[in-house]
């Protein structure tokens, strides 16, 4: 799955020459905690809520409401933002992208084309593209297998399913430590007895089963 399956283009920016309380603003509007900074066309930087907590005077500042108020409304964006931002390419995977957060210890990427900017990318989108991914809000049966770590085994596995017309729509694998690992199987169905009792006969033993109605 790529990033620009998954990231928003629907996007609310900001300019460097506005201030905090115009993105103050902006954020409580639409719900937002962080805004690209666009000049000319390109991305130049990223402003965020935390970004403005951390240059607002602290609440134990002897400054009066109007004082803040002045003080915030002189502050322009390029003087918070961050700029050069950590960005990643709408062709990326999202794997790539969930590293590079990780890596960065960010908790979005703006999405660049060129000089351009065309989405964001949010932990949220990488948290829905898992639950998606693995199928968890599909209606049938998860089965999670631990088998022997081994060439040929999904084979053997894929084997059983089919012999009782089972359809499998999701498949992934977790190694494990000293030659095991936990296979995960998702199929549409909710009647699996037969194919548990084969799979235990056949020497795979089942850990967890997850059932959506």
């Amino acid at each position: 799955m790529f990033v620009k399956d998954r990231m928003t283009t629907n996007l609310v920016t900001i300019f460097p020459d506005q201030t905090i309380p115009d993105a103050q603003e902006i954020m409580m509007q639409y719900g937002l905690r962080r805004l690209p900074v666009i000049k000319n066309g390109k991305l130049v930087g990223v402003v965020t809520k935390e970004d403005i907590e951390r240059y607002s005077p602290s609440k134990a500042t002897s400054l009066s409401m109007g004082e803040i108020a002045y003080l915030l409304s002189k502050t322009k964006i390029y003087q918070i933002m961050t700029k050069n931002p950590v960005v990643i390419s709408p062709n990326a995977l999202l794997e790539e992208a969930a590293t590079l957060m990780r890596d960065q210890k960010v908790g979005f990427l703006p999405v660049v084309e060129g000089d351009k900017l065309v989405g964001i990318i949010t932990e949220s989108d990488i948290f829905d593209a898992f639950i998606e991914l693995l199928g968890f809000r599909e209606r049938g049966t998860r089965l999670t297998i631990e088998v022997k770590d081994e060439p040929g085994v999904l084979f053997k596995l894929a084997s059983i399913f089919a012999e009782f017309g089972a359809n499998i729509t999701r498949l992934a694998v977790y190694r494990e430590e000293k030659g095991k690992s936990n296979i995960v199987i998702g199929v549409n169905s909710l009647d699996t007895v037969d194919i548990e009792k084969t799979l235990e006969e056949k020497g795979f033993k089942i850990l967890y089963k997850l059932q959506n109605k």
